[in-house]
């Protein structure tokens, strides 16, 4: 459950169009090896969803074996409820209301009051929307810093080509732009989604298995440089928000579930879990076979909570609320010989802090003239000593907004309001507001001065243009 923790603000400056401090590209003169960053991201994985964070009922033996070599993380936090402003405040290292991504990219027939017809979004790509292209991504980072980039699985930051990776800071992308796909068509909506580089592709087999192929793939071929590898599965999110098959998953997999109905919704969801565990696996084979464990990185988390059909347990709510089980997800690190095996860290961290960190793993330098909203998690999470610096978080999604001050968590929603301590009560279950209403006032001041302060950022995002 949470420890008691210290936050502190990281202030870096704001400007419209920010530069990188370093001068030159560090790939012309690179010193010794740097680690390899191999970071595995899953979509609607809960807090439970996973056998090392207590679920005695889904097989994930290759992501216990790495949590067992490495730390698990207990409080970390994601940015938003749902898979697009989730993503957008990872891989730029800002809140998504202040990087413009502040609800789900709407790559769907219908975007936001015009009504695509399927021919129209289906050869006029640039009609979607995506992350404005002013904002700097953790592969811009890591590329000037000398690393070799690449992103696998589903991206959901814009399918127009000048929202794509490669035009991201990525030397490599195979993958989805978009939301949820067909895990064996690779469609959304009739619609082919699957992306080589810029190019719109076919290709057959299941998802989760291809991506797993295409991170082996990426590893081999830049197994003599530093590389920077974000694999991000689909799984376990659902074929598309339109389809109401439920979870897709092999015969092979659901067969590992022989006492379970293998027609079963729950039973299919495993089975896809169980598929995303083996390709983990299979990541982590490859780097023992190019003899690149010891230097390498290797994270893995999710975007968000899981809907009804996962396991957030203990924690209260589901995927697109910000009740802990919405926003708390598991994050385990392993670095050989630099972090502890077989360990835990209670202290409180949060998907902001992931760029900078990566940043200070690479030997690079954050951009300038940026404001940041995390903080280096390496001190803490590798010595193990210390508190983190983080001392606050404020979630916004429509007219849902949460705000946490140390373990002081307030939640309002159109038909609810309240203030919860998560170091006595991480569930949420006891409601304090009517007890402390001094405290309530002072959360929701802290709030109020959060979104102002979004508010004065330069305009950016999903809505201008509508």
């Amino acid at each position: 459950m949470p420890s008691q923790v210290a936050r502190l603000s990281l202030l870096v400056g704001l400007a419209v169009l920010p530069t990188f401090a370093a001068a030159g590209d560090a790939r012309a003169a690179e010193p010794a090896r740097r680690p390899n960053i191999v970071f595995l991201f899953t979509d609607d994985l809960g807090y439970a969803d996973v056998g090392c964070y207590g679920n005695d009922e889904v097989q994930t033996p290759h992501i216990d074996r790495l949590a067992s070599q490495g730390v698990r993380l207990t409080d970390f936090s994601m940015a938003s409820s749902i898979c697009s402003p989730s993503r957008s405040a990872l891989i730029t290292g800002r809140y998504p209301q202040r990087n413009g991504i502040y609800d789900n990219i709407r790559n769907d027939i219908v975007n936001y009051g015009y009504r695509f017809t399927e021919y129209e979004y289906s050869i006029s790509p640039e009609m979607t929307l995506g992350l404005d292209v002013r904002e700097l991504t953790f592969g811009d980072a890591l590329r000037k810093a000398g690393y070799r980039t690449g992103v696998v699985g589903k991206w959901d930051m814009g399918q127009a080509r000048r929202f794509l990776p490669l035009q991201r800071g990525f030397d490599f992308f195979y993958g989805h732009g978009n939301n949820g796909i067909d895990y064996w068509t690779h469609q959304r909506y009739g619609i082919e989604s699957l992306f080589r580089g810029n190019e719109r592709i076919e290709d057959e087999g299941y998802a989760t298995d291809l991506f797993g192929r295409e991170g082996e793939r990426f590893i081999r071929e830049n197994k003599d440089r530093p590389f920077f590898l974000y694999l991000t599965f689909n799984a376990p999110h659902g074929p598309s928000n339109l389809d109401r098959t439920g979870p897709q998953a092999p015969d092979e997999y659901i067969a590992l579930y022989p006492d379970r109905d293998p027609k079963a919704a729950k039973t299919r969801y495993l089975a896809n879990l169980t598929c995303m565990d083996a390709n983990v696996g299979r990541v982590l084979k490859i780097l023992d076979e190019l003899e690149l464990a010891e230097n390498t990185v290797v994270l893995f988390s999710s975007d968000h909570g899981a809907t009804k059909i996962g396991n957030n347990r203990p924690f209260r709510g589901v995927k697109g609320q910000f009740f802990e089980g919405g926003v708390r997800v598991p994050l385990i690190v392993r670095w050989p010989g630099r972090i502890d095996e077989n360990t835990t860290c209670d202290e409180w961290f949060t998907s902001l802090d992931l760029f900078p960190t990566f940043v200070a793993l690479a030997g690079g330098k954050l951009p300038e003239g940026v404001k940041y909203d995390g903080f280096d998690m390496l001190p803490v999470v590798t010595k193990r000593t210390g508190e983190s610096p983080r001392r606050e978080m404020f979630w916004q999604l429509q007219e849902e907004q949460a705000a946490r001050i140390g373990d002081v968590k307030w939640v309002r929603t159109p038909k609810f309001e309240g203030l919860f301590d998560l170091a006595n009560d991480p569930g949420e279950q006891r409601d304090l507001s009517a007890e402390k209403p001094e405290l309530l006032a002072k959360t929701r001041a802290r709030w109020d001065a959060w979104r102002k302060e979004m508010d004065a950022s330069e305009p950016r995002g999903p809505f201008r243009n509508y």
